[in-house]
């Protein structure tokens, strides 16, 4: 999930792997998110702080309750979703299991809807916030991308990931959409927060009269799917991996197709509150002790996202 950044195009086969690349046994069946519960299979890590390489590094409060809580909105496969038993799984998961190592704690995810992650940062209901969240300036600096207003503190990032935006349609039913202007005229679904809606709302100013880009947004990803999936709407937008995932996947191949390239390829960042500048100190230096083992590979050649990995985690490299 991703909100506004520099703008700029990228063909989809070269940022993240094509969609016949995302290695997922079967099709997945979600549940929904933004209950705000937490779950007991829904913690990633087990490492004791005793045995782990980089608990040092660790505030120490966090290293004596041995838990990270992580804000996320867990319907966004594969990056996190709930699978057929209940327990969180996908990229996010799987790579915060590997930071547990490193930093000998518990990474416990708790479900909430994607716009609200942050904030419940601030409040101090997470930790961290870990849910495919693009780093950039509005967020790096707590401003409103519409209004252009100071809503908070902002928060840092520890990047992990490079990711773009795609649209997608009923498979074999393309409206003729094939760029963010096709979309002029006709009706698209998606997440509210994310920067599918930011290009939406910019397009939508830009249609000429007569030809209204009508908006829906919803709390999650899997609503704007079934939105489109029963043709309530002409186009969905998400993040690439998560479009991929859903033509993938969704009626066995047969439901969605993805039309054009993507845009707004940016990094996806761990979000942590601007005063915490240790826990994310740490988590950089595990993400990047991941990276050099080689799991950081073999966990997106899992999900299908090794086209968007990066050599070397950053802090705060959005735009």
């Amino acid at each position: 999930m991703t909100a506004r950044s520099t703008r700029r195009t990228t063909a989809a086969h070269s940022r993240l792997a094509a969609v016949g690349a995302i290695a997922v046994a079967g099709a997945l069946l979600l549940t929904g998110c933004g209950d705000q519960t937490k779950d007991k299979n829904n913690s990633s890590g087990s490492s004791s702080a005793g045995s782990a390489p980089l608990a040092d590094k660790l505030p120490a409060s966090i290293r004596d309750k041995g838990v990270i809580k992580v804000g996320s909105d867990i319907a966004y496969a594969p990056v996190e979703f709930k699978d057929k038993s209940g327990k969180v799984v996908g990229l996010d998961p799987d790579l915060a299991a590997a930071l547990g190592k490193q930093l000998g704690v518990k990474f416990q995810f708790e479900n909430g809807t994607f716009d609200a992650l942050l904030t419940g940062i601030r409040s101090n209901r997470y930790d961290i916030a870990m849910s495919a969240m693009t780093d950039n300036k509005s967020r790096q600096e707590g401003v409103d991308p519409t209004t252009g207003k100071k809503v908070g503190e902002g928060v840092d990032f520890v990047d992990y990931l490079t990711a773009g935006v795609s649209i997608y349609t009923r498979k074999g039913d393309t409206e003729n959409i094939t760029t963010w202007s096709d979309l002029c005229g006709k009706k698209i679904a998606l997440e509210r927060g994310t920067v599918s809606e930011d290009l939406a709302k910019a397009e939508a100013k830009k249609c000429p009269s007569g030809k209204k880009l009508t908006i829906e947004a919803f709390d999650d990803d899997q609503q704007a799917q079934t939105r489109l999936r029963s043709g309530g709407a002409d186009a969905a937008s998400s993040d690439f991996p998560v479009a991929a995932y859903a033509v993938k996947t969704s009626g066995g191949g047969k439901d969605f197709q993805i039309v054009g390239d993507q845009v707004e390829a940016a990094p996806y960042g761990i979000a942590v509150g601007k005063s915490n500048t240790q826990l994310r100190d740490a988590l950089q230096a595990a993400l990047n002790a991941v990276i050099k083992s080689g799991e950081y590979q073999k966990i997106l050649e899992k999900w299908g996202a090794q086209d968007g990995a990066v050599k070397e985690s950053v802090i705060n490299g959005g735009k």
